[in-house]
């Protein structure tokens, strides 16, 4: 049981406290839970990442101890920070930052009871206000997420690759150190800057270090069930902005062509087509995300065959998540360009986050995302004209810069001997 509870304390409460930092810079209409857990897991990479790369370049002996011991101290502080930021929303009357909506109900000591109650009235509300074909639709999409995550369990498959990156976290929490001893011999080694730098298994040891869980057991069995769900939320958010930017497009032409401002009941009628056009779109998409997922397994290296059966290694977190997530800031970001309106800070603090898992996660996933920023970036510029974006996101891109830096240095140093 205290296994279990600590699995959910690292994986659910912690990056649930981190995920509130951000969501207090962005206005309150766009907070809600899953936007909260997804940009608390990005926050936490990210610091993960600041933390462990130096460990495993500066310091040679017990540097997972090391490296555990200080993010386990950060980590608690952005959690708290994180909670002290709700507390302070509470105490000024502000919106909340779980919901976006005012205060908590009746007093503070409540608050986790409140959490659980408001989380079930807005199910429960949302449920209502859906028409059939909406239920049907998030019905069919939960069984196909049911299905995914059973297949994971019951039929965890094993590749070569776990050899060197299972291997790699079960090494770091039984002797204290990454990247220092070579898993195929299990003999002292130099350090592999090719692995070194991508940290995600270190992340995974650190987990199952704190749980008192077998490495092998967290990145098997542990990992599909966080990983998947998480991936499926990257979706969401994409089809929560993708599709909403089109509705409010549509809503604000047809406000403006209605006669003096006032709407006729065939204007109010079309717009709420278009909600219901938008509403039962957003659980199609998702339906059909899921099924690419599952048919997805043409050849061994598609994105598909990675996110069900290595969900577990950092390339495959990398094309499932992070790539997606990118995706999903550029949607959020060009929902609030134009002339009167602006990417707010929590943005921009979750899109360097997102940027900096991508290191975590792979090496090579850094120099992709460096890549798709720019080119998006050059896109951006031109169809707003508006090239102060060029600047914002080649800001985004300085620890991208900083990382592909000290990977340079450090693995080709010797050519310059």
């Amino acid at each position: 049981m205290l296994h279990i509870l600590s699995l959910l304390f690292w994986l659910v409460i912690v990056p649930g406290c981190m995920g509130f930092i951000p969501a207090n810079f962005i206005s309150a209409k766009k907070r809600h839970p899953g936007f909260v857990l997804l940009a608390g897991y990005f926050v936490m990479w990210a610091l993960f990442e600041v933390v462990a790369i130096p460990a495993v370049l500066f310091v040679k002996y017990n540097n997972f101890k090391a490296a555990s011991v200080c993010f386990t101290v950060l980590g608690i502080l952005c959690a708290g920070a994180g909670l002290w930021l709700v507390f302070r929303n509470w105490r000024m009357n502000r919106p909340g930052l779980m919901f976006g909506s005012s205060g908590w109900d009746d007093n503070i000591d409540d608050i986790g009871v409140n959490l659980v109650k408001r989380l079930l009235e807005r199910g429960v509300r949302h449920v209502v206000k859906m028409s059939w074909a909406e239920r049907i639709e998030w019905l069919l999409f939960f069984i196909l997420l049911v299905f995914q995550l059973y297949k994971a369990e019951a039929y965890a498959s094993f590749d070569g690759d776990d050899a060197y990156y299972v291997v790699e976290s079960l090494i770091a929490q039984q002797a204290d150190v990454m990247y220092r001893i070579l898993p195929y011999t299990g003999r002292p080694t130099d350090l592999d800057i090719r692995h070194a730098l991508a940290v995600f298994p270190m992340w995974i040891a650190f987990v199952a270090k704190r749980s008192g869980i077998h490495a092998t057991i967290v990145s098997h069995s542990v990992m599909p069930l966080v990983l998947i769900p998480l991936g499926y939320l990257v979706y969401y958010e994409a089809g929560r902005v993708l599709f909403g930017i089109g509705v409010k497009r549509r809503i604000r032409r047809r406000r403006r062509g209605a006669p003096q401002g006032k709407m006729d009941r065939k204007t109010r009628e079309a717009i709420e087509a278009d909600s219901v056009f938008y509403k039962e779109n957003l659980p199609a998409f998702m339906v059909l995300m899921a099924l690419f997922q599952i048919f997805g397994n043409v050849s061994i290296y598609t994105n598909e065959t990675f996110f069900l059966t290595r969900t577990w290694q950092g390339k495959a977190v990398a094309g499932s998540l992070v790539i997606p997530a990118l995706f999903w800031m550029f949607l959020w970001i060009y929902g609030s360009a134009g002339k009167r309106r602006h990417p707010e800070a929590g943005m921009w603090l979750v899109f360097v986050c997102v940027n900096m898992s991508a290191g975590v996660c792979s090496s090579i996933a850094v120099f992709l995302a460096s890549i798709l920023i720019a080119v998006t970036a050059l896109c951006l510029a031109v169809v707003e004209r508006d090239y102060r974006v060029l600047l914002k996101m080649g800001a985004v891109c300085i620890p991208n810069v900083i990382y592909m830096a000290i990977y340079v240095i450090v693995g080709y140093s010797y050519l310059l001997r």
